[in-house]
């Protein structure tokens, strides 16, 4: 099961690859403007952010569901050859996309997690940022034309969903052995560990919709600005590996510590948009602002909630989610309006993650 696990990260993570890296920079290369690709780009993360009340409401997150989720992504992924030149075509196709992408990874996540532990979690997971860098580096030396990124989506997306329809095969007991456990999540009562959690993704907007388009409209090339992405995904698959020791620990002090981490990013990026040795130096912070951030978040929410299934679809949908809509709508009018001032809204927002997650370990201890 760990290798099937693998292969399922490596494919999946390789379809956020082509997503956040180049189709951003495709869209603009055929016209939209800064303003409707952080429209565009926030409709997937908003509905992430709408499922997972439809399951409290009562809809089933079964193998049935799942299966559904993954056609749904497949039908949507061959649908961009035919909505690239309307715009609320593409809107109703990345809506499409953002289904089968908020239901699958939450559901794997908890088999992976039962299986290997939180411990050995990363060494597993780092065969995503594997295909995450394999495809930035492959696709950045053929990216001629829209096509070639769409072809890249579906074929990755085709592969995703078979490897991911065997692994639930193999693991239905995993999936439904929770049915009959209540919902215990209170998002009022916790709520200041959701919101720090949310704006930590918030975050992120600048960063996984314009980070490309940035570097290269302050004179910073297409292949360099490829080898920047792919160097953070470098140091983030050694923290993979060796993040284990680490998440035995207090996992709260680790999420106040990654997000303060990420506002020094953002800032470096924001005071140092050309300097390549600063540039690569914000990257290496990716290890702490990504790869820690999500594996202590997952670790911590898995033995804090009952229902951890939906814990994660809750983690995935509040945070990337809905923080993710909320941060792709605002770093396109930011861009679009006052683009020098990207990184440094960026910067404000993870420091406020950092202490609502502060504010919210105090919480924690008076219980």
């Amino acid at each position: 099961m760990p290798i099937l696990l693998s292969i399922f990260y490596f494919f999946y993570f390789a379809i956020i690859g082509v997503y956040i890296i180049f189709m951003p920079k495709v869209l603009a290369m055929v016209g939209y403007s800064a303003s409707e690709i952080g429209i565009i780009f926030a409709a997937g993360p908003l509905v992430r952010f709408l499922l997972p009340f439809a399951f409290i409401k009562g809809l089933k997150l079964d193998r049935k569901s799942f299966n559904i989720a993954l056609i749904i992504m497949l039908v949507s992924s061959l649908s961009f050859y035919f909505s690239l030149d309307s715009f609320y075509k593409l809107l109703f196709s990345n809506i499409g996309l953002g289904i089968g992408i908020s239901l699958i990874l939450p559901y794997i996540e908890v088999i992976s997690l039962e299986c290997v532990g939180k411990e050995r979690y990363g060494k597993i997971r780092l065969f995503g940022s594997v295909g995450f860098i394999l495809v930035a580096l492959v696709l950045v030396k053929f990216l001629s034309s829209a096509d070639i990124a769409l072809n890249y989506l579906l074929v990755l997306t085709f592969l995703t969903s078979v490897v991911a329809f065997v692994i639930v095969k193999n693991n239905y007991h995993s999936s439904i052995k929770e049915e009959d456990i209540k919902n215990d999540i209170n998002l009022l009562y916790d709520w200041k560990l959701w919101l720090g959690l949310t704006l930590m993704q918030v975050s992120f907007g600048a960063f996984y919709n314009f980070f490309t388009i940035y570097e290269t409209d302050f004179g910073v090339s297409l292949d360099m600005t490829i080898y920047l992405w792919s160097f953070g995904v470098v140091v983030e698959v050694f923290m993979l590996f060796f993040q284990g020791k680490f998440l035995r620990g207090n996992l709260l002090l680790i999420l106040q510590i990654t997000t303060f981490a990420s506002a020094i990013r953002w800032f470096l990026l924001f005071a140092f948009a050309q300097n390549l040795t600063v540039l690569f130096f914000a990257q290496s912070l990716h290890a702490l602002s990504f790869a820690l951030f999500h594996s202590a978040a997952i670790s911590y929410l898995f033995h804090l909630y009952k229902h951890k299934s939906l814990a994660q679809q809750f983690f995935s949908g509040i945070t990337y989610g809905l923080g993710g809509f909320v941060g792709a709508l605002c770093a396109g009018y930011i861009y679009e309006f006052y683009p020098k001032y990207l990184f440094l809204s960026a910067t404000f927002i993870a420091l406020m993650a950092c202490v609502s997650l502060y504010k919210f370990s105090k919480t924690v201890k008076s219980r």
